[in-house]
């Protein structure tokens, strides 16, 4: 069987980071596709770059995401949002991996790199402040907690964050977070049996009507 053939992810774990508006709109088109294929939705964004770029990050569930990956997912989604039509003007469409600085958007993103820095946004305020920048130290079925230095919290140096707050989450670039997550990758794409790739991505003009 071909590497672009995947097993479909059932019951796949849900996102505690989500999209809004037409964001919201084009995930609920393309993430039971991409679960179909074996693939998960990491995030939506349609920004201003490039004239309108839609991203569509995603990966496998083992967390990589080759370029044939990307180019697989890009063949499938392109055809349904032609279909759906969700956004009304032309843009480009971008295929990608979520990157070692990735968003962290589900639980076990913040499980599977506790010890590492995020910087996290929240929708409220929370213990005075709507940023957060820290180390992951502990997660729970409510709440992330990270610790920092007075610098970024003042006179509390750690701050438990609550899931249901949280508007924006991603890793904050590292040495160690580097040489953590090539490790994790090699790990996994030699159990593919795939050699190391530099991050990839894909991405085509969409001539939307």
């Amino acid at each position: 069987m071909s590497d672009a053939y995947l097993a479909p992810i059932e019951n796949d774990e849900q996102r505690i980071v989500r999209e809004t508006g037409v964001d919201a709109r084009v995930a609920s088109i393309v993430e039971p596709v991409l679960n179909s294929a074996g693939y998960r939705l990491v995030r939506v964004r349609l920004s201003g770059m490039n004239g309108l770029t839609l991203q569509i990050m995603a990966e496998r569930a083992d967390g990589t995401m080759t370029v044939e990956d990307c180019e697989n997912v890009s063949r499938m989604i392109s055809p349904l949002l032609d279909v759906e039509d969700p956004i009304d003007r032309a843009y480009h469409l971008e295929v990608s991996s979520p990157g070692i600085d990735r968003p962290l958007v589900r639980m076990s993103d913040f499980a599977r790199w506790s010890g590492h820095m995020a910087k996290i946004d929240t929708s409220v305020i929370v213990a005075g402040r709507k940023r957060f920048r820290g180390t992951i130290i502990g997660l729970s079925q409510d709440s992330v907690t990270v610790e920092s230095d007075k610098a970024s919290f003042g006179d509390s140096m750690v701050a438990e964050i609550p899931l249901d707050t949280i508007a924006d989450a991603r890793l904050i670039l590292t040495d160690e977070l580097i040489r953590a997550a090539l490790k994790a990758d090699k790990a996994a794409r030699q159990a593919r049996g795939l050699e190391l790739e530099d991050e990839d991505s894909v991405s085509e003009d969409d001539t939307d009507n």
